[in-house]
């Protein structure tokens, strides 16, 4: 039966261990310089018992433990021959397979019948805007590393995989909404009656309750990461 794979800090881990050998406290501030952060979610609570499960699957082995002082123990691991070949198959897995992914807007999309139509029009021009905002954040943010830390392409790949997908949603959105905004959105007089008779009446979204997209997103601020990464 083959093993699951639901766990992305143990594949995070194991290609940390790639280049040299560390301990959990090494590993997880080695991701989190690298920002791997920002693109799985990673639990670093749980990294110990990580690599407890990774050892026992014979994918890491203990190599020496380390004390400093009066500060616990910290057992250095260095990845097998096992491992290496498990974190590039669950790679290979992970780039050729696409999987079903729950995304929130999504799913937003599958219930915004319940909400009135001009409340969605006045939602999605505001969506549209910090998609704009967020897009040349990302651009900027990339052009700047790599500018001034002459990184190569291979290190901001994904940050371009986030680009392209928002500028994919962009084009979206921007569509639907000139549907909506025109009319000829197909049943759109029926949606407004039907969320009118249920009780849902344009403007009942308070200006002050709309969400704040004007906070900086985390994953856009490539070049203070990169920075501050080439000082560590």
């Amino acid at each position: 039966m083959a093993r699951r794979r639901n766990n992305p800090l143990a594949l995070a881990a194991l290609v940390t261990l790639f280049d040299e050998d560390r301990h959990p406290y090494d590993i997880a501030q080695t991701l989190k310089c690298r920002r791997h952060d920002q693109s799985m979610r990673l639990n670093f609570g749980s990294l110990y018992s990580v690599m407890k499960t990774l050892e026992r699957n014979e994918y890491v082995e203990a190599v020496e433990v380390e004390r400093e002082g009066r500060r616990p123990e910290r057992t250095v691991y260095r990845i097998t021959d096992d491992g290496v070949f498990e974190a590039q198959d669950w790679l290979a897995d992970l780039v050729a397979r696409p999987v079903k992914e729950y995304v929130g807007f999504e799913a937003a999309l599958s219930l915004i019948g319940a909400m009135n139509p001009d409340d969605v029009i006045r939602l999605f021009r505001q969506r549209i805007g910090a998609l704009k905002g967020d897009i040349a954040k990302l651009a900027a943010g990339r052009a700047a590393a790599a500018e001034a830390f002459n990184l190569p392409r291979l290190f901001l790949v994904e940050d371009e995989y986030v680009e392209a997908l928002k500028q994919a949603e962009l084009v979206f959105v921007e569509n639907l909404l000139a549907e909506l905004s025109t009319g000829i959105f197909p049943g759109l007089d029926q949606w407004r009656e039907w969320a009118t008779s249920r009780g849902s009446h344009a403007g009942e979204i308070p200006q002050e309750q709309l969400p704040d997209t004007s906070q900086r997103s985390p994953s856009t601020d490539l070049a203070h990461h990169h920075r501050n990464e080439t000082t560590t």
